[in-house]
């Protein structure tokens, strides 16, 4: 099946980590009413016995809807106000929530519970930090357990704390003897630095930040934290007058991660003469920047609740942090809360140099909300008002390909070639296989394929790319082998992607290897149970090699799965009627027999959205 993944394609480093990139104190989630109208609007105040509270509560809980939660958690609380399972459940909510008051209200209450110990010490010892209770904090924060990521986090906190106090010269050697993982130098650098800058010992800060910005490990790990390394060194020369030492530390970072917003904006704030003021001056902006750090090195399919509890936790200290807000936003577009994730990207400050990537995810999401036309034109301005920007581009280009638009969606990637130039980047092979996509979608081979190959060339070994040119020339029956040969090594690439592994299957249909073409469906449907195109592929491969009953009941299967893709009228005749007999004496029998005019050309899927 060819796929695209549209958020993929607007990657910042905030975003990549998360994209694909809270409130004050006190503060509800952003769209989020308050809990008690919440309440009130999903019955919670009719709730009659704890069993009722609880599990509606859990529900909401696992839908992520926090305020829903938080109402019925306290409704649990009044039939059972001891309950420190729900207590507990309460207080993680109302964090999730950016609840941060109400959050330490409870933290304070359960600070003896070991269960939740972890939470309460970071929410009560950076409480104490920010309220410039320095030595409280560090008492608070004091960790002697056996875990490394634990020990580290704590370690640092109590580090800004020290520095918070004036002792930024005993902060930065309790670090120096941190003994760990050869990772924790990733962390503790960037954050070394940055307490020395605090402190006021510029030759320090610049001598951990040069190590940061040089740790070889340091953009695999944890690529949110290498850019501010390289964005606080390159600061740090440019208010010290070395002009061409900052613009030289930019360059590192972006041969490490090319086009980052934030780093363009810096150059050219730079470059004008301007000396850019620091992101982290104060001890509780650096006990933020801790969480972040963290939370953007964490942040997976499947710890998105974790890293959504240090983020909160580090935008109550923090509330300006953009890149916080952005990956915040990001959590919320893979939970998929799109209202959430807009009102997250709507806080970042307008004049911060990330304000642009918030507003190019806005009008991604404004999409999945339903209001094309508004996302439609706020991309557009967007583009407008930079029309070098290639994110733009690429982010119009996924709205239109979302609205199935395909000709202004080639006219868009026509112009972003033309920005481009002569010689693209390796990074713009994107920019080819979207345009590839919209002419193919368009039924304009001879100016599709060309597109495909050059973000192969630029971009040899994209799984993405590979398996949509070779499902596309084993689906029109050209360049059988070579077509193979690329879904194989998209199948080898991305092993565990049940889109890339039903075109392997698919191809191996078309070209009558019924029996390898049902091998590799059922690993596709297992690893993507429940969707249309792969079940109506499985059920075609069953009827060919005699397993008709299987065949019928996976056709059936199609009807009530997730997708567009299909022609659930031909499915019906399939079932009624079975497959026609296949020609023996044809070069290519399954091709010869067009059996689903759909599935010759399905439409790209978004597994984002499935996953």
């Amino acid at each position: 099946m060819r796929q695209t993944n549209r958020h993929l394609l607007l990657s910042s480093v905030a975003l990549a980590a998360c994209l694909v990139f809270g409130s004050v104190a006190g503060a509800a989630t952003p769209d989020a009413k308050p809990a008690e109208e919440k309440a009130a609007t999903f019955g919670a105040r009719d709730v009659k016995s704890f069993a009722g509270a609880f599990l509606a509560a859990r529900t909401a809980d696992v839908d992520h809807d926090y305020p829903t939660a938080i109402a019925l958690y306290r409704k649990a609380l009044d039939f059972e106000p001891a309950n420190l399972e729900i207590r507990e459940r309460l207080m993680i909510s109302l964090l999730l929530n950016g609840d941060f008051a109400d959050g330490l209200k409870e933290a304070e209450a359960l600070k003896s519970d070991t269960a939740v110990e972890r939470v309460t010490k970071i929410v009560r010892g950076l409480d104490a930090l920010r309220s410039g209770k320095y030595d409280s904090a560090r008492k608070i924060l004091a960790y002697e357990g056996p875990n490394d990521l634990d020990r580290l986090t704590h370690l640092l906190l109590s580090g800004w704390a020290d520095v918070g106090a004036g002792k930024g010269k005993k902060a930065i050697a309790t670090i120096n003897g941190l003994k760990g993982p050869a990772w924790f130098k990733v962390f503790t650098d960037y954050h070394l630095g940055a307490m020395a800058i605090v402190a006021g010992d510029t030759s320090t800060a610049r001598q951990y930040l040069n190590r940061a910005v040089t740790n070889n490990d340091a953009v695999a790990t944890a690529p949110d934290t290498f850019m501010r390394a390289v964005m606080a060194l390159a600061r740090l020369e440019a208010s010290a007058g070395n002009k061409q030492k900052a613009l030289d530390a930019i360059s590192v970072g972006d041969g490490m991660i090319s086009n980052y917003a934030p780093l363009k904006a810096l150059r050219q704030s730079i470059e004008k003469g301007e000396k850019p003021a620091q992101q982290v001056t104060t001890a509780a902006e650096g006990a933020a920047g801790v969480l972040f750090s963290i939370g953007g090195a964490l942040n997976r399919q499947g710890a998105e609740d974790m890293v959504a509890l240090y983020l909160q936790i580090s935008h109550a200290l923090d509330e300006k942090s953009a890149d916080t807000l952005i990956m915040l936003g990001g959590i919320a577009e893979k939970l998929e809360q799109p209202q959430r994730a807009i009102a997250f990207y709507q806080q970042v400050p307008e004049d911060s140099p990330m304000r642009r990537i918030s507003e190019l995810q806005l009008g991604i999401t404004l999409s999945d909300t339903g209001k094309i036309d508004e996302a439609k034109s706020h991309l557009k301005e967007l583009i407008q008002s930079d029309p070098a920007d290639i994110r733009s581009y690429i982010a119009y280009g996924s709205v239109l390909s979302e609205a199935k638009d395909y000709k202004e969606m080639a006219a868009n990637y026509d112009k972003a070639v033309e920005v481009i130039g002569s010689v693209p980047r390796q990074s713009d092979w994107s920019v080819f296989f979207q345009r590839g996509i919209a002419y193919e979608r368009l039924k304009e081979w001879p100016k599709a394929e060309p597109n495909f190959r050059k973000a192969l060339e630029l971009n040899p070994e994209q799984a993405q790319v590979l398996n949509y040119l070779g499902y596309s020339l084993v689906d029109m029956n050209l360049n059988l082998d070579e077509g193979l040969k690329m879904i194989q090594a998209a199948v080898d690439a991305r092993p565990d992607d049940g889109y890339i592994v039903d075109s392997l299957g698919w191809a191996y249909y078309r070209l009558g290897r019924f029996d390898d073409a049902v091998t590799e469906l059922e690993k596709a449907i297992q690893l993507r149970a429940g969707d249309a195109t792969i079940n109506d592929h499985l059920g075609d491969a069953y009827w060919r090699v005699g397993r008709k009953l299987e065949a019928v009941y996976q056709w059936n299967r199609t009807l009530v799965s997730e997708g567009e893709d299909v022609n659930r009228e031909h499915v019906k005749q399939k079932i009624e009627n079975g497959l026609p007999a296949l020609d023996p004496n044809a070069t290519n029998t399954v091709r010869n027999q067009t059996e689903t005019p759909a599935q010759a050309a399905p439409a790209p899927a978004t597994p984002d959205k499935k996953s």
